[in-house]
């Protein structure tokens, strides 16, 4: 890889850990000898860096560090654009043109040659079926995931059965067809999944609900797990 790809990769490995980590660690993790590691971290000090450690002892980069959009490999562009792709064509308009401006600023002051190559990347989403319609708004449970909101929504099962429920809303997948609202039911007082084809009069309460979405989110995933098929509510 060029230097400059090198000076990223070890940003990056610097980021993903919050404890210090010895330059031979570094090293190995990048394939280089334990003086590149030095040398390349005395030159991103140099550059600003915020990079606290010495030799023996182990390196951590203190947070808040941000590298520009120029610094972004082939992979990484290739990685944004089959994103933002995949977006505008799963999420709903907002979400799907926020991916659009999102390239539109990165391209803006990439070099010229990156900025083409993320144009012309020659990868392509493709949908094996077509998609069912969403009924409600992907933008209000959006926020309501971000916001840690209740929802109120008229949702029909699988059997037919229409029930109102007063939810608080954790995460919002995206699958192939469908799109999928886990959240905690007050209804069932328990979490359940929620398909966005079968919310109807859906409603932002603007009530923050009692407890942490992270702290929710966490329980979801030891009780239900993310490679299994989320049960449907009922």
């Amino acid at each position: 890889m060029s230097r400059a790809e090198r000076l990223l990769a070890l940003v990056q490995a610097l980021r993903r850990r919050r404890r210090p980590v010895s330059g031979a660690d570094l090293a190995e993790e990048l394939q280089v000898s334990l003086r590149t590691i030095y040398r390349d971290v005395q030159a991103l000090v140099a550059q600003g860096a915020p990079i606290e450690g010495e030799a023996g002892v182990g390196f951590v980069l203190k947070p808040g560090f941000l590298l520009p959009p120029l610094m972004f490999t082939d992979d990484e562009i290739e990685a944004l654009a089959l994103g933002a792709q995949m977006i505008s064509s799963r999420a709903d308009a907002r979400l799907a043109r926020a991916a659009t401006d999102a390239l539109a600023k990165i391209g803006a002051v990439l070099p010229r040659d990156l900025a083409d190559h993320m144009e012309e990347n020659g990868l392509l989403v493709a949908m094996s079926r077509p998609e069912i319609a969403d009924t409600v708004d992907l933008a209000l449970l959006r926020a309501a995931i971000r916001n840690e909101t209740k929802l109120r929504f008229s949702y029909v099962n699988e059997q037919g059965v229409r029930t109102t429920r007063t939810v608080w809303p954790v995460a919002l997948a995206f699958y192939d067809r469908v799109r999928v609202l886990t959240a905690w039911c007050e209804l069932r007082t328990a979490f359940r999944h929620f398909r966005a084809d079968r919310i109807t009069d859906a409603e932002d309460l603007a009530q923050r609900y009692p407890r942490r979405r992270r702290v929710l989110l966490k329980e979801w995933r030891e009780t239900d797990g993310l490679a299994e098929r989320p049960r449907l509510s009922a």
